[in-house]
């Protein structure tokens, strides 16, 4: 899939639409192989309040190793410690709008610099089980330009690796697959993409579904 084909894609109408599809995910709990640290907002089931406006941007390189920019926290840190995301956070009252908390997150934990980020648009936003409402920012890096090019500058306390998920496998209907777990004595289903080095699941794994649905027209 080449950038045009992409942008087609992305800004195509019903991509914006909401992830009611897959909003069973939202309550994923923490797979058997992770803990949730002392003090961390893993638990589950919505918390009590408003929720909490947040961005990420969902960025894709295209070229010799197509795919989506995602990061994995450090481990000492008190929210989703250890977990795959995309770069990201909670929308501040200077920032403009989502778009605008998106760049300024990326460029704040990974050095991505905004100027090198072409926005295409928004996917539906997708409500967590620790009270965000993430809204996911698309954008298209410089074509063929590849993830060593970027000059990325991963903030030490906040990131711990930038790696790339292929595209080829984000197009796979058959990459994701359901995993089902016990967590507090409910049952509970959530999304896993395959990964050689790192676990994706949750929200992160929910909003890559979502993704690749409306990448495949679906």
């Amino acid at each position: 899939m080449d950038a045009q084909a992409l942008r087609a894609r992305l800004t195509a109408r019903g991509s914006r639409r909401p992830i009611a599809a897959i909003r069973a995910a939202q309550d994923a709990p923490l797979p058997p192989a992770m803990s949730a640290p002392a003090g961390s907002d893993d638990a589950l089931g919505l918390v009590e309040g408003a929720l909490v406006p947040a961005a990420v941007l969902v960025s894709f390189l295209l070229g010799p190793a197509s795919g989506v920019l995602l990061t994995k926290r450090n481990a000492h840190l008190s929210m989703h410690a250890g977990q795959v995301s995309f770069p990201g956070g909670r929308i501040d009252a200077t920032d403009r709008n989502p778009e605008a908390a998106a760049l300024r997150e990326a460029q704040e934990e990974i050095g991505l610099d905004p100027a090198r980020v072409e926005v295409l648009g928004r996917l539906g936003d997708y409500v967590t089980g620790t009270g965000f409402s993430i809204t996911p920012v698309v954008g298209l890096l410089p074509v063929g330009v590849g993830l060593d090019r970027l000059d990325l500058v991963p903030s030490p306390d906040e990131v711990e690796a930038v790696f790339v998920l292929p595209l080829a496998v984000l197009l796979d209907p058959a990459a994701p697959c359901r995993r089902r777990a016990e967590y507090r004595g409910r049952w509970r289903e959530f999304w896993v993409w395959p990964h050689s080095e790192h676990y994706i699941w949750g929200a992160t794994a929910a909003i890559l579904v979502h993704l690749a649905t409306v990448l495949r027209g679906e």
